[in-house]
């Protein structure tokens, strides 16, 4: 019994190895489908950015060509005539408002002129009366130094009482 006890255990044994091979493989398989599956990931990934990369060093190429085939640097007179328009952009607006200004001036201008000439006519139109002769301006200055009232003046002399306040004004007395 010995023996069959033995041929028995090692039935078991040889089992129990072919089941533990059998979940190896069956492992193996199933984490080579898993490692399979991340490669076939990071190979869709790698081929993504090694077209990228091509894009990219096309687009540095095509740059490259661009900066070759451009100045490197302004001349003197595209500098002059970047700075001329700048200045003229912002001299523009001032040199229109300068304009409305000069055109409002002149208008204010033949405004005052027109006035003035107005008041000049009306001033021709004033005329100085005729009652008063130079005795009346000696006498309108004597009285009202002597402290008479320009009431009193006019109604003494027999003129009216703005003629009187005319010969005290254009003698700078009053």
């Amino acid at each position: 019994m010995n023996l069959e006890n033995i041929t028995f255990n090692i039935e078991y044994v040889v089992i129990a190895m072919a089941a533990i091979i059998l979940y190896l493989l069956y492992y193996v398989y199933a984490k080579d489908a898993h490692y399979s599956k991340n490669i076939h990931s990071i190979a869709s990934v790698v081929e993504d950015l090694n077209k990228e990369l091509f894009y990219l060093k096309q687009e540095l190429q095509d740059t490259e060509s661009l900066i070759k085939k451009a100045p490197q640097r302004m001349s003197d007179d595209e500098i002059y005539q970047e700075i001329e328009r700048s200045v003229y952009d912002m001299v523009q607006p001032l040199a229109v408002s300068l304009k409305q200004l000069q055109h409002n001036i002149e208008n204010i201008e033949s405004e005052i002129e027109s006035r003035i000439a107005h008041l000049e006519s009306g001033v021709k139109q004033i005329t100085i009366p005729s009652s008063i002769h130079g005795n009346d301006d000696e006498k309108i200055i004597s009285l009202f130094q002597q402290g008479v009232s320009i009431e009193t003046i006019s109604k003494e002399l027999h003129i009216s009482k703005p003629e009187v306040e005319f010969v005290l004004k254009i003698n700078k007395i009053k």
